[in-house]
């Protein structure tokens, strides 16, 4: 298992950093496409539209997202539509977590598949836009998440149920204690701080999301860092309440070792957006 994670590990990385280093955007575009298909097709396998309903999900994402790359929209100011981006992850993902398992499958088939859909083709322009806006940008946005993810993960494991105990929650993912919640805000809060300083120490030509909130105040960095944890936290416990929802551990086999698509990519669908929400209000 180990060393089939480690070769699917290898293979995305020979794909995806010669695109992102790539000097021009388009063939990280068309990538971060084909990985958006995917997840469309995990997603609608998820919410129960079969085999060939699951293909047209996807059909269906990658034209929205084709569509938005032929007529320009990838490289356009879209503040409206991050804000309303950020108004759809929030209040909705307030809904869901109170909602629990049960409510998710109260909502009617079309309305998951639209969402889920609109969800995605609201990253794959976020990430592309980050990556037009500057390399270091957007591997902040993205290393953000991995930092999360990695800290919460050991501090979990060091102090989970130690201070607290309740587990944060237990009818979505029974895994997830406070502990490593705050260890995640923790290690984030950290890499924002040196990320900043290598910023400055190098002077970047391009800032990092860190920087752009660090030069509005230093509180906007913390209230910044702390809001992008919590929606990384967010959008792992709705992935995992769908799929618990669905009865199944992992989106779908695509990558072997690692599960699909979506058990990739759940903490950055909420976070791409609202990193280009807060960045677009700050440069604004």
């Amino acid at each position: 298992m180990l060393k089939q994670r480690i070769i699917t590990a290898l293979v995305l990385l020979a794909i995806l950093l010669p695109a992102l280093f790539y000097p021009s955007p388009e063939p990280f575009t068309a990538v971060v496409l084909v990985l958006m298909a995917g997840a469309a097709w995990e997603w609608g396998r998820l919410n129960g539209a079969g085999g060939a309903g699951s293909v047209v999900v996807g059909a269906v994402c990658v034209a929205l997202c084709a569509a938005s790359w032929m007529f320009g929209l990838t490289g356009r100011v879209l503040l409206p539509l991050w804000v309303g981006a950020g108004a759809f992850w929030v209040l909705g993902s307030a809904w869901l977590l109170r909602a629990g398992v049960a409510g998710w499958p109260r909502i009617p088939a079309v309305v998951r598949l639209v969402s889920g859909v609109l969800a995605l083709w609201l990253a794959w322009l976020a990430v592309v836009q980050a990556r037009a806006v500057g390399i270091n940008f957007l591997l902040s946005v993205m290393t953000l998440v991995w930092m999360a993810d990695i800290a919460a993960y050991f501090a979990g494991r060091a102090f989970g149920l130690r201070f607290t105990k309740n587990k944060l929650a237990p009818t979505i993912s029974p895994g997830k204690s406070w502990e490593g919640v705050w260890g995640g805000v923790a290690g984030v809060l950290a890499l924002a701080l040196a990320w900043v300083v290598a910023d400055a120490h190098w002077q970047a030509p391009v800032a990092s999301f860190y920087t752009r909130l660090a030069r509005q105040g230093w509180w906007l960095l913390l209230l910044g860092t702390l809001f992008m944890v919590a929606m990384s936290v967010v959008g792992d416990l709705i992935e995992s309440l769908i799929k618990r929802s669905a009865g199944v551990k992992d989106s779908s086999n695509l990558l072997p070792g690692h599960g699909g698509v979506l058990d990739r990519v759940d903490a950055l669908l909420p976070t791409l957006p609202l990193a280009m929400m807060l960045s677009s209000l700050v440069h604004a």
